[in-house]
C-alpha cells in the first residue's frame, strides 16, 4: 500500500477516471442492482453526483486512480474502491482522511451489499436507522450509520 499512503484531490479532468472506478467497484459488490439501473446511476455520478461532493482519491505508482470517497455536509455520500485494489486498505485509508480532515461522520450504505456493511462496522460505525428505499425512491433499502464514538469514560475507576 506503499504507493497509495497519499490521498490527492482529483480534478473535474478525473471525473471520467472516477466514473470508470464507481461502475467497476459497483458491479462488483451491488449485484442486486440491474444493469439498466447502474447506467442510469452512472451517467448522474459523472454529471452530477462528483460535482455535488468533495472529493479525494488514492493513485497508483502510475498516478490511476484505484479508489475515491465523496463528502459533504459530514457525510461520506460515496466511497468506492478499483476491485483489482480491494483488500489493500484504501477504503480505511479514505474513510479515516474523511473522518479526521473533513468532519465526516455519516454515511448510508445499501443494506443489501454486506461486505460493505461489515466493513463499517468494523471501522466503527453503527446503524441508527433505515430507509426502505434508496435517493432515488427506488426499493434498495438504505442502512443509516454514524459514527460511535470511543466511551472515554470506559477504563476509568
Amino acid at each position: 500500500m506503499r504507493q497509495h499512503s497519499v490521498i490527492h484531490t482529483p480534478k473535474p479532468s478525473d471525473y471520467q477516471e472516477l466514473t470508470q472506478v464507481w461502475e467497476a467497484s459497483v458491479r462488483a459488490t451491488h449485484e442486486f442492482l440491474p444493469d439498466s439501473y447502474i447506467e442510469l446511476l452512472k451517467n448522474l455520478v459523472l454529471t452530477r453526483y462528483l460535482d455535488a461532493v468533495m472529493l479525494i482519491c488514492t493513485r497508483d505508482a502510475r498516478q490511476r486512480i484505484t479508489g475515491f470517497a465523496g463528502v459533504a455536509a459530514g457525510k461520506v455520500e460515496m466511497l468506492f474502491i478499483d476491485p483489482q485494489h480491494r483488500g489493500q486498505g484504501l477504503g480505511k485509508l479514505l474513510l479515516r482522511y474523511a473522518m479526521e480532515h473533513l468532519n465526516a461522520d455519516q454515511l448510508d450504505v445499501n443494506e443489501q451489499n454486506p461486505q460493505a456493511l461489515g466493513f463499517y462496522l468494523k471501522q466503527g460505525f453503527e446503524v441508527v436507522g433505515r430507509s426502505a428505499k434508496d435517493g432515488m425512491n427506488q426499493p434498495y433499502p438504505l442502512l443509516h450509520m454514524r459514527y460511535k464514538q470511543p466511551d472515554l469514560k470506559a477504563g476509568r475507576g
